[in-house]
């Protein structure tokens, strides 16, 4: 099991959803694999509606452009 910690990169305004920089989100994985190429990153969108109430999907950010993702444990 991997431990994950997905960090906004940039301000964006997309859709009517506001993503500001450094909102992030831990999130526990099955695989070692980056978490937001794995399975269309569904993960990393449920845990950022679990947290924030964003569809970061809906927005854009569901990339490595605008996400940072740092390996924790």
């Amino acid at each position: 099991m991997a431990l994950f910690q997905i960090t906004t990169k940039n301000h964006k305004m997309t859709n009517g959803i506001c993503i500001e920089p450094g909102m992030s989100v831990p999130l526990a994985t099955q695989s070692m694999q980056n978490p937001v190429t794995v399975n269309g990153g569904q993960a990393v969108a449920d845990a950022f509606y679990r947290l924030y109430g964003i569809d970061i999907q809906k927005a854009g950010c569901l990339n490595m452009v605008d996400l940072q993702v740092d390996r924790i444990g």
